[in-house]
């Protein structure tokens, strides 16, 4: 038996980033983050993935313009969505320094 080695599915995969596969990946990760966040608040690492992905595939020069807007648009959404996840910093006021530093210095004493 003879195998057709001109048919594509005996050809290697282009080199370099896959944008289906690419686009494939960020709607399965999105879909993951809309089932955790109705359950658990959302996931802050999954979020960040989900913005990276989306700006790397409005990146691809080969990526359709109005595509690669929507990806750009998308990232920068996700983008406010990280942001807002990400645990606020505690604010401490000069009072409660001092007063910290006091604690410790007697503790160590």
């Amino acid at each position: 038996m003879a195998y057709d080695r001109h048919n594509p599915i005996f050809m290697a995969p282009p080199a370099g980033p896959n944008p289906e596969l690419m686009l494939s990946a960020v709607l399965h990760l999105m879909s993951h983050y809309t089932a955790q966040h109705s359950a658990e608040g959302g996931c802050l690492k999954l979020a960040s993935v989900i913005e990276r992905h989306l700006k790397a595939l409005a990146s691809l020069p080969e990526l359709a313009p109005v595509l690669s807007a929507t990806c750009q648009q998308l990232s920068e959404q996700w983008a406010g969505v990280v942001e807002r996840q990400l645990p606020v910093p505690e604010r401490s006021s000069f009072l409660s320094r001092i007063m910290t530093r006091t604690r410790h210095a007697g503790s160590a004493a």
